[in-house]
């Protein structure tokens, strides 16, 4: 009885240091990975930065910007657009999600002196919260930000929650499509709908982008959508959430 018992001590003695050492293996490797991740983060953060100095320097502004963090789009997004916007002019800007892009694109068409921004929101704060800041800013006449509740679409036989687009001027060819909405909660591939409701609406020579394409579902909605649309091209760009620019090629066989 006593070398069973003897026995069960030396096993749980050997379990117990088994246990510790996995512990500290995994402390030893933590404080191993700690080191690469911050200096990861500070060239992320520092690219942010970066990106931020840029847009005021491009845009002029004598007026801060509303915040870049958190649900709002990232500057290095933003920085993608602006580009886009001053060298190729686009005249009917398509937003899905207001905020601090639609005071950028607003921006944007005032020094282009032409082009018209129609931003999409579903929830009345923000929309208030976004004509605010492109007042405050002398922007108003260059942005309309549409009340656009979520209302329920069929498209291959799902429903799915998506912005009522009855405010949307009326025959309009869309030159800039600005996908950041709506929010990944709403249902899963939230931001799919975009594509049979509104790319009917481009231009030939239309652009979209497409925010937040790092995430699985906005990977997936560009699988269906490349199935769907194979007359658009994808090409991704180093963006802090991911981003894909979308355009119209010459058509091709599926």
């Amino acid at each position: 009885m006593l070398a069973y018992l003897t026995l069960l001590l030396l096993i749980a003695v050997l379990a117990v240091g088994l246990y510790a050492l996995h512990k500290i293996r995994r402390v030893h490797i933590m404080l191993y990975e700690i080191p690469a991740r911050s200096s990861q983060d500070m060239n992320d953060l520092f690219l942010q930065i970066e990106a931020l100095h840029g847009l005021y320097i491009d845009l002029g502004l004598q007026k801060s910007l509303p915040p870049t963090r958190g649900w709002a789009a990232s500057p290095d997004f933003l920085q993608e657009l602006v580009r886009h916007m001053l060298e190729e002019k686009p005249q009917v800007i398509v937003e899905c999600s207001s905020g601090v892009s639609t005071v950028v694109l607003a921006r944007c068409a005032q020094l282009n002196g032409t082009g018209k921004v129609y931003s999409l929101e579903h929830e009345p704060e923000f929309a208030q919260k976004t004509r605010m800041n492109l007042a405050r800013l002398g922007l108003a006449e260059y942005a309309t930000v549409i009340d656009a509740p979520l209302m329920s679409y069929t498209l291959n036989d799902e429903v799915w929650p998506w912005y009522d687009i009855q405010a949307l001027p009326q025959g309009c060819k869309v030159d800039l499509l600005v996908i950041d909405g709506p929010p990944y909660f709403t249902r899963s591939l939230a931001r799919y709908p975009a594509g049979p409701i509104l790319f009917s609406s481009l231009a030939e020579s239309a652009v979209i982008f497409l925010d937040d394409a790092a995430r699985d579902d906005e990977k997936k909605i560009l699988e269906i959508w490349g199935r769907e649309f194979p007359e658009l091209s994808q090409a991704a760009s180093a963006c802090e959430k991911g981003c894909v620019i979308l355009k119209k090629t010459l058509s091709r066989a599926v």
